[in-house]
């Protein structure tokens, strides 16, 4: 049976600067796939790669059976890819309900995607009207997600999603997106190992833009070149 996401002998990078060599993954259709690796190893150059912010310099990106190689960022996302990046995540100037009703244009019901994210992050519901920028960092993460949610993803992207986030709130986020694996794909880029490997149930590892290591979550983080491939 094909992957869900399926990417085969992927290069991509910035410019002339190359930053991917001959990435091959797979995503099932549901479950936590956490990419881990130090700083400078391609991880975002990945997600920004499969979400079609950057072009793919070769290779194939094939998701639900289909070559999204070349198409644009908004085709990706109908199709059904949602993607929370590091940063900029959400319209700081908006409200919080503001920022939910941009993320559910596309929605035919809206209302009910709404409520659902809500359910998912009632500290949302407490703070409709309430700037963005304004919100704590692990509230702007949770809205951020809550957004990316309401395009109704089969894939969910995830480029950090406690960075900056108090360690109090770090656990809400983690429960969310355990959750969530269990309904769709989610890969995430985190720097929290252990949060990283409880989310995932699969795991790739990157080391200067090759893949280095890969596996169940519980081989990976029991393997003694894991440290030596996230070191500084």
């Amino acid at each position: 049976m094909p992957e869900f996401l399926d990417i085969r002998h992927l290069d991509a990078g910035y410019g002339r600067s190359q930053v991917l060599f001959d990435v091959t993954l797979g995503i099932p259709w549901r479950g936590g796939v956490a990419v881990l690796g130090r700083n400078g190893a391609g991880k975002t150059t990945l997600m920004k790669t499969i979400v079609g912010e950057l072009p793919a310099w070769k290779g194939e990106v094939a998701f639900d059976g289909r070559d999204i190689s070349r198409s644009r960022t908004e085709q990706r996302v109908r199709a059904g890819i949602g993607y929370v990046p590091q940063e900029h995540s959400v319209f700081a100037r908006l409200s919080v309900r503001d920022n939910l009703a941009v993320g559910s244009l596309s929605n035919k019901d809206a209302g009910a995607a709404v409520d659902r994210v809500l359910a998912i992050f009632p500290k949302l519901g407490q703070r409709l009207d309430q700037p963005a920028g304004t919100l704590s960092g692990g509230e702007r993460k949770m809205l951020a997600i809550g957004r990316a949610m309401l395009g109704d993803p089969k894939l969910l992207l995830l480029d950090e999603p406690t960075e900056g986030v108090w360690i109090g709130v770090i656990e809400e986020i983690t429960e969310r997106l355990i959750e969530l694996a269990k309904d769709i794909a989610v890969i995430i880029v985190e720097q929290h190992l252990d949060l990283a490997l409880r989310v995932a149930d699969y795991a790739y590892v990157l080391d200067r833009g090759r893949v280095a290591l890969q596996g169940e979550a519980g081989d990976v983080r029991g393997n003694p070149e894991l440290l030596r491939y996230l070191a500084p």
